[in-house]
């Protein structure tokens, strides 16, 4: 039996995501509810908790349980992978690195050991370096699927976790891919400490890309008040409007064609064509029109008691189409 991927220091911090009673760990393939009147129980398969609540969540325990867990997270096959590898990329994130650094920065300063959850967090995300080179962060890597990084499987709709455990939480690329974002952030406010800080980057200008499981797109004011019961500390364009553009152009070119050798060629051409656009976007995420035009926007906050009304949120309006 595979040993637990999830670090010791959690395991107190688990609740059920049913009923939010404690979990307890019955055996190296089982955690079970401790309340009575649910008593569910969960597996542990390839030494991850799978910790899913199947009455309100779009995941099935048994699709981990038969290791159909690929969603979108599948890994490309061969020729696709060597084709992702090999051509240039038309998208680019400007200043994640940074971002993150700032965020360990701020975690370190509120707490000797922070506890940091990363939702998403199977594959590593760009720029998140920075949290990874922290000894002193305690990272827990959740996904809605498997990987080599997975520590623990949930839905961000119903975080397995007590009350104001962690002291960070970042969620890149993943609202997009939630049916309800305003209750993951409900969940993420929840589970985060008094003062504890959020980190997200959402797209507003991108197309589809996980098939079914994407749904949602967010204007900066939009994503502000996703995040309405968090003080901002910092927030702004992460993906410019040369990579919206460059999406929209391989996009278009890729919707005239049905067959899958066409599609692989046209996207070819799509990558060779339009993967210079992508430098534009330092320079132009610096311009007001940047914030009505971008493919996707990040929010640094801190959790509060307080509400952003939404006449506030008005007014923070930083756009050009006035």
């Amino acid at each position: 039996m595979s040993a637990l991927r999830l670090p010791a220091a959690f395991l107190p911090s688990l609740r059920c995501p049913h009923c939010r009673q404690p979990l307890i760990q019955e055996s190296a393939a089982c955690f079970r509810c401790t309340a009575p009147n649910c008593g569910r129980e969960y597996p542990v398969v390839a030494g991850v908790p799978i910790l899913i609540d199947e009455s309100r969540s779009v995941f099935n325990l048994e699709d981990f349980i038969a290791r159909r867990d690929t969603y979108f997270r599948s890994r490309p096959g061969r020729l696709r992978a060597l084709r992702q590898k090999l051509l240039p990329s038309i998208s680019a994130n400007i200043d994640s690195a940074d971002h993150y650094r700032r965020l360990a920065q701020l975690l370190l300063e509120r707490r000797e050991r922070p506890q940091v959850l990363i939702i998403g967090g199977g594959i590593l995300g760009e720029g998140m370096a920075p949290l990874l080179e922290q000894p002193a962060l305690q990272l827990l890597e959740s996904d809605v699927s498997i990987t080599s990084r997975t520590m623990l499987v949930c839905d961000a709709h119903d975080l397995p976790f007590a009350d104001g455990t962690f002291d960070g939480i970042v969620a890149q690329a993943v609202l997009e891919h939630v049916v309800d974002p305003y209750r993951c952030v409900e969940e993420i406010h929840r589970v985060l400490a008094p003062d504890g800080l959020v980190y997200a980057e959402t797209p507003f200008m991108q197309q589809v890309h996980a098939g079914r499981y994407d749904f949602t797109r967010f204007t900066h004011l939009g994503h502000r008040r996703l995040f309405r019961h968090f003080e901002e500390i910092e927030s702004g364009v992460i993906c410019g409007p040369g990579m919206a553009l460059a999406w929209a152009y391989r996009y278009f070119l890729l919707s005239f064609v049905s067959s899958p050798l066409l599609f692989r060629l046209v996207d070819v051409f799509a990558h060779l064509t339009a993967f210079w656009l992508k430098y534009l976007d330092p320079y132009l995420a610096q311009k007001p029109g940047a914030l009505d035009a971008a493919s996707g926007y990040f929010f640094l906050g801190r959790r509060s008691t307080q509400i952003l009304s939404d006449k506030e949120l008005v007014r923070l309006y930083r756009g050009r189409m006035q």
